[in-house]
């Protein structure tokens, strides 16, 4: 079977049945996860029948892959860029900026999902927190309050530069002021002087 045969879709409340099976034989919590069964995408084959499935919980403007199963574990490699291509799309339309999981299947690390940092531990969503380690991680984009913080400094700086420049132009202008004064000043005392030489000497306009 190849891939162009494969469906992946949002799980619906007709699923459960199938779904739940499935996390039983996987030795998941079933009856949990039943309840947030919309979380979840299924893979299944063109006569309906499901194959495999995969779980985004939010949280934070984050997102957790988790309980990844598949009837056949022999479909697995060929249905995981299914699913994952769904997942993304699905966290891209939630506008998360980071994606999180603890599978531990190799394709995850092919995806980009990379151990963390220590300190990007620290913004887990306290949720997901109960588990410290096996963590692989993928940014999707900038950290929103990260972004915010950047744009409010950005704008206090640009606010700054323009309260910079309103100054150099009032200092401008009052300078190009004090240049008229002085040079209308120059002329009256100029013309002041021209004048008076006439005055005291009449001869000088008949040379």
């Amino acid at each position: 079977m190849n891939a162009s045969n494969y469906r992946v879709r949002r799980a619906t409340l007709d699923d459960i049945g199938e779904l739940t099976a499935l996390w039983k034989s996987m030795c998941f919590p079933a009856e949990d996860l039943a309840k947030r069964v919309t979380e979840f995408q299924v893979a299944h084959d063109g006569e309906g029948r499901l194959l495999g499935a995969a779980g985004l919980q939010i949280a934070e403007r984050q997102g957790l892959i988790h309980s990844e199963a598949f009837t056949d574990f022999a479909l697995a490699e060929q249905l995981r860029p299914t699913l994952w291509e769904r997942l993304l799309a699905v966290a891209t339309n939630h506008s998360l900026h980071r994606l999180w999981t603890r599978e531990t299947a190799p394709f995850w690390h092919h995806c980009g999902l990379q151990r963390p940092e220590p300190e990007m531990l620290e913004k887990l969503p306290a949720v997901w927190r109960g588990q410290n380690t096996g963590w692989l991680s993928l940014k999707l984009k900038e950290d929103v309050e990260a972004v915010m913080t950047a744009d409010k400094e950005f704008a206090l700086f640009m606010q700054s530069e323009r309260q910079r420049t309103d100054r150099a132009f009032q200092q401008a202008r009052v300078l190009k002021q004090i240049a008229t004064l002085i040079a209308f000043v120059l002329l009256i005392l100029v013309l002041g002087g021209a004048v008076w030489l006439i005055v005291k000497n009449p001869q000088l306009l008949h040379r």
